[in-house]
């Protein structure tokens, strides 16, 4: 018996997952492919799923869970892919036993990305087929399909998705959940052993799946499909683009794929020959054009459509020359990003900014200190990158030239990638000083649990890793832990310790404020008589902070959540501490 219900993109995908009989799921968390992981598990008593410290973790633990011979999956977002690729370029050549997907999820628009990526050209370096559904119910039926894709031309596969595919709802119908029989391990080195020989035999085999499954993609009509209607034009599209063309181009004919790479050929050619003009709609890299252009076949694209950035049905609109039929849609008004009020991230930068401290930053919360009016990161590359750039800086233009330096990471982060560039600079005799923003949680993805939070994905307790053990471990001599809005004292060690000639770490930390279930014992009000209207309780830009038409301080309080940096701050004592109105977060 199904039932439909109606599930975001990422719900649909783990439900998917889930019915194709996924027994080990492993990710990190990043937007927009985080909720994934959370979905899946609320089926924790059917299977098993984790958080894993870095995307490479998660690939390698997927990996070996198909070895064995059961149904695997591993979730990111598409930098994590390239964290995760060394495993996924072998794993390619070692195929499938067991079902592997790789759920990758791609960011047109820079919604919450430091770059724009095209997963679709790396499935085509991988050699790895790419699925890509176009709406919730695709994206279910489409993860059962990539497994049994996967387990029939023993490969793994990559099953793309993009922000606005991940965070829009549709209608799903549901199914029973269905597990394959577990594949009896056969201990097989010439298969699974990727050393030179082994691997030099594996590629043609992997060259001949490649070929045979896009020999059979052109019958694979559940994933591939035609729309003949108007022959004039002839769309070739996939994922969430396709909705745009059927909005904006409904007497259209339109080839969607489902399966992008290997593409079906003939099934291109065939529609190619049926049309008058032939176009191609794809988000971001001209992967499908390119090929299709290979190949001989006339088509227009990237001339036509940015290469840049989300697509829209006005876009398709104003090529095809009705853009005049709707009304434009309003536009919402610019909000800059800002920390939360109460952040203690804004506690720890007002005192970097004070000090005029340069940030080699990283990804995460912490990164908005790049912003007015803190204006502490000065650079952020990828996850773990801040410590390993500072080493670099401090290698090219000697340990005088980082004194006003400091590497600013997130406990998650470093757990991610910066432990290993921690090590990189203890090991390689390096100075510095690295800054730890330990606010016991993933803040940014939605507050994930990580190694040193103490809970599993799944809810169970288990080790909390120590942090300044863990940097004591790789040699760091002067590790200081400390509450992150404790300014006076911040400003007496940031000092000291940016002084060192030798590595120091410093932990600066509190619970992110937006914690569940943290309680709020005190918020703040402003005292008008006492206020001098100096604006120093504004400098660390609390948006619960705003002046009123003659200059004095006011503090909304159901923005405040109480953590009296603007009541420390204040020279005049004008600010004053009384008791909340909000119980709890």
């Amino acid at each position: 018996m199904s039932e439909k219900t109606i599930m975001l993109g990422n719900e649909a995908i783990a439900r998917g997952a889930y019915e194709a009989g996924v027994v080990v799921s492993s990710a990190y968390p990043g937007t927009p492919s985080t909720e994934i992981s959370e979905y899946l598990a609320q089926y924790k008593d059917e299977l098993y799923c984790e958080w894993a410290p870095n995307e490479k973790v998660a690939a390698e633990v997927a990996i070996g869970a198909s070895i064995s011979g059961v149904r695997a999956m591993a979730s990111m977002k598409h930098v994590g892919l390239n964290v995760a690729a060394d495993p996924l370029f072998t794993a390619s050549y070692i195929g499938a036993s067991g079902g592997l997907v790789f759920v990758v999820a791609d960011d047109p628009g820079l919604y919450s990305s430091q770059n724009e990526q095209d997963t679709r050209s790396v499935g085509i370096a991988a050699k790895v087929p790419v699925i890509e559904p176009s709406d919730s119910s695709e994206a279910k039926e489409f993860m059962k399909i990539a497994f049994d894709i996967s387990e029939s031309y023993d490969t793994p596969v990559i099953f793309r998705t993009t922000t606005r595919l991940s965070h829009s709802q549709g209608v799903v119908n549901l199914e029973p959940r269905v597990v394959p029989e577990i594949k009896e391990y056969e201990r097989n080195p010439a298969k699974n052993v990727m050393m030179p020989g082994n691997a030099r035999l594996r590629h043609p085999y992997v060259e001949d799946k490649l070929s045979d499954l896009a020999e059979d993609a052109s019958n694979m009509t559940y994933l591939n499909s035609v729309e003949i209607n108007d022959t004039g034009i002839g769309i070739i599209t996939s994922g969430i683009p396709y909705q745009y063309v059927k909005e904006a181009l409904p007497n259209a004919s339109v080839l969607k794929l489902g399966l992008v790479h290997p593409l079906p050929r003939k099934m291109i050619e065939d529609f190619a020959g049926r049309v008058d003009r032939l176009v191609i709609f794809e988000e971001l890299d001209p992967v499908i054009e390119r090929e299709v252009k290979s190949w001989g076949i006339d088509c227009e694209g990237k001339e036509l459509f940015s290469m840049i950035g989300e697509y829209n049905a006005e876009m398709l609109r104003a090529v095809f020359g009705d853009e005049t039929l709707i009304d434009q849609p309003e536009k919402a008004p610019v909000r800059p990003p800002i920390l939360c009020p109460g952040c203690p991230h804004r506690a720890v930068y007002s005192v970097l900014n004070k000090l005029k401290i340069h940030g080699a930053g990283d990804i995460g919360c912490y990164t908005l200190g790049a912003v007015e009016p803190l204006n502490v990161i000065d650079s952020c590359i990828c996850m773990g990158a801040s410590i390993s750039s500072l080493h670099g800086m401090e290698k090219a233009r000697g340990s005088e030239y980082i004194k006003n330096w400091i590497a600013i990471i997130g406990d998650s982060t470093f757990l991610h990638t910066g432990i290993n560039s921690l090590m990189n600079m203890v090991y390689n005799g390096g100075t510095g000083t690295v800054l730890i923003l330990d606010n016991s949680t993933t803040a940014m993805t939605g507050h994930q649990d990580n190694p040193a939070t103490g809970l599993t994905l799944m809810g169970e307790p288990t080790n909390e890793v120590n942090i300044k053990q863990l940097c004591e471990s790789v040699g760091v001599k002067h590790v200081v832990e400390i509450n992150s809005f404790e300014t006076v004292e911040l400003t007496r060690i940031f000092k000291e310790e940016l002084n060192r000639d030798e590595v120091s770490v410093i932990i600066a930390k509190a619970p992110c404020v937006l914690l569940k279930g943290k309680p709020i014992k005190h918020q703040y009000l402003v005292n008008r008589e006492l206020c001098k209207k100096c604006k120093i309780c504004m400098k660390p830009g609390c948006p619960a902070l705003t002046v009123d038409e003659d200059g004095t301080t006011m503090i909304n309080d159901t923005m405040c959540n109480g953590c009296g940096l603007c009541f420390r701050s204040c020279p005049f004592d004008a600010i004053e501490m009384v008791d909340s109105i909000i119980e709890e977060i």
